[in-house]
């Protein structure tokens, strides 16, 4: 019988989740997060009078440890606890709620919540092949297609219906998945992101939506179903089930586990299904380091308006 992940020790003692957290921040050599300097120009700290894992830059003559600068830097949750819900949440295929995780952490519900979010804002650019490359290629496919996050007006008594916040998602075939929190469904807020995101040799296939064929013009082709004629599959290759499975997942999770998300917030919820999505052959530990490599000059914090203030 195989020994579960969660038995590592890094989810129960404080200096194994502090060593392995460096081993995945500074997988190339520790440095300075003042100043940048060198693994050569740092020093450690020993003694009593210095806290464990506290370095000294011999540049900027700062102290840091390994969450200064990251979206754990000031946090009085315990490494421990910030690994775990890494874990947790990078092997909950349709995501956890932050009442869940509350109660699995023994944290209170605001801070797992903030805990959440953070973790989400390093899973924006997780170290992944390709992952600020553009998606396809020559002879290679990229599906794109687009959904609604919001409720029902059918499940609201008396309240006005809910408004419908358009996700677009970028799949290339047997490839990565990027998604994206548009405003509206049109060509001037969909071509910016395909021409950035889409290699201008791949194919290109979509539903039959009237946005895409100007914007499909410009790649090596472009190909649609007809959605509204029942038209799903031509042949094997017309098709956009890519694209539409990974929206099966996502809805899930945004349905069933999630409820409710704010417009506020939506860039994060895909850029955790992304996440799990493109990480999707390793298995979820290596998928936890994948975000803890991630978590560097990525510091979220929040005004007490409720604002987010972004600080890279």
């Amino acid at each position: 019988m195989g020994i579960s992940a969660l038995q590592n020790p890094i989810f129960t003692n404080e200096e194994k989740a502090r060593e392995w957290l460096e081993a995945q921040v500074w997988a190339t050599g520790r440095y300075c997060p003042h100043c940048g300097a060198v693994e050569a120009r740092t020093r450690k700290l020993v003694g009593k009078a210095h806290r464990p894992g506290l370095y000294q830059c011999n540049e900027c003559r700062e102290q840091f440890t390994v969450t200064v600068g990251t979206v754990c830097e000031r946090s009085k949750i315990p490494l421990i606890k910030w690994l775990m819900a890494m874990f947790l949440l990078s092997a909950s295929k349709k995501g956890m709620s932050a009442l869940q995780l509350s109660r699995m952490l023994g944290l209170s519900y605001q801070s797992t919540w903030f805990l959440m979010h953070r973790i989400r804002e390093a899973m924006q650019a997780g170290k992944l092949p390709g992952s600020f490359s553009p998606l396809g290629g020559q002879n290679k496919t990229v599906e794109v297609d687009e959904t609604y996050v919001g409720g029902k007006a059918k499940n609201r008594a008396y309240a006005p219906a809910p408004e419908k916040h358009p996700v677009v998602a970028l799949v290339e075939r047997d490839g990565a998945v990027r998604s994206f929190h548009v405003t509206n469904v049109n060509s001037e807020t969909l071509r910016p992101i395909l021409v950035k995101h889409v290699n201008r040799a791949s194919y290109l296939m979509t539903d039959e939506s009237p946005v895409y064929p100007k914007i499909g013009a410009e790649f090596a082709g472009h190909g649609a179903v007809n959605h509204s004629a029942d038209e799903y599959v031509r042949g094997i290759f017309w098709h956009t089930n890519t694209v539409e499975n990974y929206f099966s997942i996502f809805k899930r999770g945004i349905v069933g586990v999630y409820h409710s998300v704010s417009e506020q917030h939506l860039h994060r919820y895909t850029a955790e299904f992304d996440f799990r999505y493109n990480s999707r052959e390793v298995s979820d530990m290596e998928r936890t380091a994948l975000a803890a490599s991630s978590i560097a000059g990525k510091r979220l914090t929040y005004r007490r308006t409720g604002q987010a203030a972004h600080t890279y």
